[in-house]
């Protein structure tokens, strides 16, 4: 059982919040096939661009399964405890830190993981963030990289100095800054912070198989594990990852009716959150990935691209779908779509 302030989680299986990604829509579909926790998108600080469009889409919960956890970015702790103030106030339970985005112009603000490169300032912004949630007992946790280089890896004196301030989680991306995506994670560093602070630490970065997910959570011994990429158009993986660590079994891949069903329910809650005009432009994405590898996936993303009609759109998704396999079918493995190697290096 793993605890988050007053919190029980269900178990130790997390949706990494992905800007453009997990909104939620792919929060509640991924709760529903396993996983035990999910944040939500990037929220900015800025309180000018709080009541944005975008903003209250990001900050919508309604239907949500809890705790409802989002995570704020910012450089200035003022405007970050403002933030947290905010965000409890339109029903967050939990607020997440963003110290570990590696996006350019997130980082060249200093925000993100750009904070890993001053530890003073970080530390201010979860003192100001911790202070402002203590009186409605709100836990705060924190989710970071190894360090903004591989020369100043620093996120073991960043942990500890944070559990001493009252972060009651850290999340650790086994990747630098200055890595970004590329390579691979390591995860030397989660297990010293681990061994180091007695909080809950979750282990991230490239756990994309029941198997890697065992590897890792043994490796590091690490109390959960935060998934992102590997979620993106097979949301099942958390139950796949669930099955293996429970019976050492792999589970069966989806029907095809099943992910069929899962799909167009992914995509009516997607338009109902963005309207049909945005909607039917940013699901794009999420069916390209739920396709990639497939057979006849390329061809059919070509002349899906070029649909702006919903209606249109489900209906050529029921057609390729009809193409690729009878009712009793299961999900093909998406082949193309390579699995990283495990490197836990003593």
């Amino acid at each position: 059982m793993i605890k988050i302030g007053i919190f029980d989680l269900p178990n130790q299986l997390f949706v990494a919040p992905m800007a453009g990604v997990t909104d939620r829509p792919f929060r509640k579909l991924s709760k529903r096939l396993g996983a035990g926790y999910a944040v939500s998108e990037m929220v900015t600080s800025r309180l000018d661009l709080m009541k944005t469009l975008k903003t209250s889409r990001r900050t919508c919960h309604q239907g949500e399964v809890g705790p409802i956890a989002v995570q704020i970015a910012g450089t200035d702790p003022e405007m970050m405890a403002e933030a947290a103030l905010y965000n409890l106030q339109r029903g967050a339970q939990i607020i997440d830190i963003n110290m570990g985005c590696p996006a350019k112009k997130v980082c060249q603000k200093w925000a993100g993981s750009g904070l890993m490169k001053d530890e003073n300032l970080a530390l201010s912004i979860i003192d100001a963030v911790v202070k402002v949630c203590q009186p409605f007992e709100v836990p705060v946790t924190l989710k970071m990289r190894t360090g903004w280089s591989e020369s100043t890896k620093n996120a073991l004196s960043i942990a500890k100095a944070a559990e001493s301030a009252g972060v009651q989680m850290i999340t650790v991306h086994g990747r630098t800054r200055e890595q970004g995506f590329g390579g691979f994670a390591e995860y030397q560093t989660i297990k010293a912070i681990k061994n180091a602070v007695r909080i809950p630490v979750v282990a991230n970065g490239d756990v994309d198989s029941p198997q890697k997910a065992k590897a890792v959570l043994e490796f590091t011994k690490a109390d959960a594990l935060m998934i992102g990429r590997a979620a993106q158009g097979r949301p099942w993986i958390f139950r796949e990852i669930a099955h293996f660590l429970s019976t050492s079994s792999e589970l069966a891949p989806p029907l095809i009716e099943e992910v069929r069903g899962l799909l167009l329910e992914h995509l009516q809650e997607h338009y109902d959150l963005y309207g049909s005009f945005i909607g039917v432009r940013s699901a794009r994405k999420h069916i390209s990935w739920y396709t990639k590898g497939l057979q006849g996936s390329v061809e059919f993303m070509r002349e899906l691209n070029k649909i702006e009609n919903t209606s249109e759109q489900i209906d050529q998704v029921n057609v390729y779908l009809d193409a690729l396999g009878q009712t009793t079918d299961r999900w093909p493995s998406q082949s193309s779509v390579e699995m990283k190697k495990m490197e836990c290096v003593e």
